[in-house]
């Protein structure tokens, strides 16, 4: 069901939306009609005052969804905004602090708005990595292309996903709260170079080790 509304506070006084759009009903994703386009700046300015050192607690806010922001997250991890690339990297780091997945679908939190906003694969990529340790010790620290850090382990772990046809892996890492991070290729190809073998449910697979966790990659019997 598409229901039309005139968004009114919080909304309006955010500085967000000042239009009529089609919303989101039942839980479910519809298609959404602005007579407005949305503004970054005010959800940006939402943020800037809810962020007081750290990660916002997004997990927390419940506030009013106020429509699809036109914004976009590229596989490369570039930010756009009405089709336009967001060069300075303070406000992509800011936007990227206040992201929630629900479900499927990702949005831009803050305590008085939320707006949808698409994502082409991960919203973050990871860009380099740090190994301490050797063997079943090894850590594994990404680094993702806004500056977040995560060690990966049982409550980060390592997927890889196969195209079905050209089986080209895409690996990721996840980076907190449903929210991952692609591993560059760069970064993969290193990683390979340190992968081991081991056996996961009677089959051999090669794999990484962090965290004291073993995370497979491809059955060793798949490797050229």
């Amino acid at each position: 069901m598409l229901r039309v509304v005139h968004l009114r506070s919080p909304c309006l006084k955010s500085g967000l939306l000042n239009g009529t759009i089609a919303r989101r009903t039942n839980g479910k994703n519809v298609n959404k009609k602005m007579t407005d386009t949305p503004s970054a700046e005010g959800i940006a300015e939402s943020a800037r005052k809810a962020s007081k050192g750290g990660l916002p607690p997004v997990h927390l806010w419940n506030p009013p969804f106020c429509g699809d922001l036109d914004m976009r997250i590229a596989r490369d991890g570039t930010w756009f905004y009405l089709g336009t690339p967001i060069r300075r990297a303070g406000l992509v780091k800011l936007f990227s602090s206040i992201l929630r997945k629900d479900g499927d679908d990702y949005f831009l939190v803050t305590p008085v708005e939320k707006v949808g906003i698409t994502v082409e694969d991960a919203p973050f990529v990871a860009v380099d990595f740090t190994v301490t340790g050797t063997g079943e010790d090894q850590v594994l620290t990404f680094e993702t292309h806004v500056g977040d850090h995560v060690a990966a382990g049982p409550e980060a772990p390592i997927r890889v996903v196969r195209d079905p046809e050209s089986g080209e892996p895409s690996p990721y890492v996840l980076v907190r709260a449903n929210l991952e991070a692609l591993i560059d290729r760069k970064s993969f190809y290193r990683l390979v170079d340190i992968g081991t073998h081991h056996d996961v449910d009677g089959q051999s697979w090669f794999g990484l080790w962090s965290g004291g966790q073993f995370f497979p990659v491809i059955p060793s019997e798949e490797l050229p």
